[in-house]
């Protein structure tokens, strides 16, 4: 028996649920910092003078980090223990929440953002792998529907707590609200979580040091090539080296992970037909999760002037909703086959994000609030059944590898989301911008028209700006058109990034078949 049914089965009955609430305090804390930052962005930006590809990484260095330091959990589980490994990951956490708070320049609030998303990356995939073997099998739906409150149901709730910090009292104050239940979880470890496995097999374990190197190397130089791309130009020498550093780097942890015997991510699990299907749609709900969250604030405080409490507020709801759908879809979960409720969860998100590419300035509160709840609900109908059913295609002794993957797919289908998405948005407000401005040419007898009246206004109060332009057009009506253009073209990129989403899910749908009962797709 592993040590966590040791444990259970000297405590009694009721280990169940004392490790469950030890290992979701953590997972709340962890999960909910990776959005409550994103209401906060504004405010950063100002404070440090980032512009858009660097406060980016808030979001994208925590997720990477996260997605790295998920596949080291079942080697730390083997030589540390679970109390150690979870203690120490929370600690960790804890430094780089006081690091955000204390950041006197922006590198500094980025590090502490990877620090906190490199042990977010060790605190998620451990608890799902005591909630695994805490419940039976034929209850690990209703397990990973309690989970699930923290993966979604945190993140979702992060930016309305951190909106009304933001608003109140400070920034800096978004990343400490998550200590007390860093701190509440540690107390509580020492006493429930069991320690350190004695088997000699287990400690003398090797780390696979060459394969996280690759890895980290792999991920650092993909999204510095996109995140930078749009800035020193896509063909230039430093983003093509990006990207083929990161292709020999990815290629080659691919090789070396099939060769070495103790590989940090065991490629046999994606054998497993059901297994790799759901790593498939894991990987775009991971991309929906955080890059619908990095949007949504950004596109409602730029577009619509949100405060940002009243974008913290908008996704209010959806968690609310979130609460009473969990259970239920976790009960579904154990008596359907999983790609039914995954399906309709998939289809209803893509839904959300395709009527959200409808929306403009005039859109009310309400309206862009039932949308997000609705993206929401499929998100809680799918994400029970997607854990349950790819871990019920794994035999007991690969479920910690099994939930390390599952998990590091998912997180890296978020910093990929998150970064595409700022490039997106980036490239698209460009493409609108000059689209729109093309439309005052001379030839164009309604733009001629708007500048003349303008001119008129601008001649009639005095041109603050000082003199003509040698066209004779006010610069005080060029600059008029820009405060209308430039929010008009960012709002046809924020719609253009919500209908790629709502692609993703859609097309998300085809492997989600594959992961019927029975069935033997993707080598499985």
């Amino acid at each position: 028996m592993s040590p966590i049914e040791v444990q259970a089965e000297r405590i009694g009955p009721a280990y169940r649920w004392l490790a469950t609430a030890t290992v979701m305090l953590g997972t709340i804390a962890t999960t909910a910092t990776a959005t409550i930052v994103n209401v906060a962005m504004g405010d950063i930006m100002g404070a440090f003078g980032l512009g858009q590809d660097q406060v980016q990484w808030l979001s994208t260095g925590f997720l990477a980090a996260m997605t790295a330091t998920m596949l080291i959990t079942a080697w730390m589980l083997d030589r540390f223990g679970f109390r150690s490994t979870f203690i120490g990951a929370l600690v960790v956490f804890i430094a780089g929440c006081i690091l955000g708070a204390a950041s006197s320049s922006g590198a500094e609030v980025i590090l502490a953002r990877v620090l906190q998303g490199g042990a977010s990356g060790i605190i998620q995939p451990l608890a799902m792998v005591v909630m695994s073997q805490v419940f039976p099998p034929h209850q690990r739906g209703k397990a990973m529907g309690i989970y699930g409150v923290g993966i979604v149901l945190a993140p979702a709730l992060g930016p309305t707590a951190g909106g009304i910090l933001v608003d109140q009292y400070d920034w800096r104050d978004v990343f400490l609200v998550v200590v007390p239940f860093c701190i509440a979880g540690i107390s509580m470890a020492f006493f429930i979580l069991p320690g350190r496995e004695k088997r000699a097999e287990a400690l003398h374990r090797r780390f696979d040091a060459i394969g996280f190197a690759l890895l980290v190397i792999a991920l650092t130089s993909v999204l510095t090539g996109l995140s930078n791309g749009q800035r020193e130009g896509w063909d230039s020498n430093f983003i093509l080296t990006m990207f083929a550093t990161a292709a020999v780097a990815a290629a080659t942890f691919i090789g070396y992970e099939l060769y070495t015997p103790d590989p940090l991510l065991s490629l046999r699990v994606f054998a497993v037909g059901r297994f790799a299907a759901g790593c498939l749609v894991a990987f775009a709900l991971g991309a929906g999760i955080y890059g619908s969250t990095y949007i949504v604030p950004l596109f409602v405080q730029s577009v619509q002037g949100y405060t940002p409490t009243r974008s913290g507020l908008l996704l209010m709801p959806a968690g609310f909703i979130l609460a009473l759908v969990f259970p239920v879809a976790g009960q579904l979960s154990d008596r359907l086959s999983p790609h039914i409720p995954i399906i309709i969860g998939l289809v209803l998100f893509g839904l959300s994000c395709w009527f959200s590419g409808g929306v403009d300035v005039d859109t009310p509160f309400w309206t862009l609030s039932l949308l997000v709840v609705l993206g929401r609900v499929g998100l809680g109908v799918m994400l029970p059944a997607l854990n349950a059913g790819a871990l019920r295609a794994l035999p007991q002794d690969r479920l910690a590898q099994g939930s390390g993957s599952l998990n590091f797919v998912r997180q890296l289908g978020g910093a990929f989301g998150v970064n595409l998405l700022s490039v997106l948005i980036d490239q698209r407000t460009t493409f609108h911008g000059e689209a729109l401005a093309q439309a005052l040419t001379p030839a164009n007898p309604a733009g001629i028209e708007v500048l003349t009246r303008l001119a008129i206004i601008f001649s009639h109060w005095g041109n603050p700006f000082g003199a003509r332009l040698p066209t004779g057009v006010h610069p005080g009506s060029m600059a008029f058109l820009e405060t209308v253009l430039v929010p008009k073209a960012r709002l046809f990129a924020y719609q253009d990034g919500f209908y790629v989403v709502a692609m993703l899910f859609f097309l998300a749908v085809i492997p989600a078949f594959a992961m019927r009962r029975g069935s033997t797709a993707i080598g499985g």
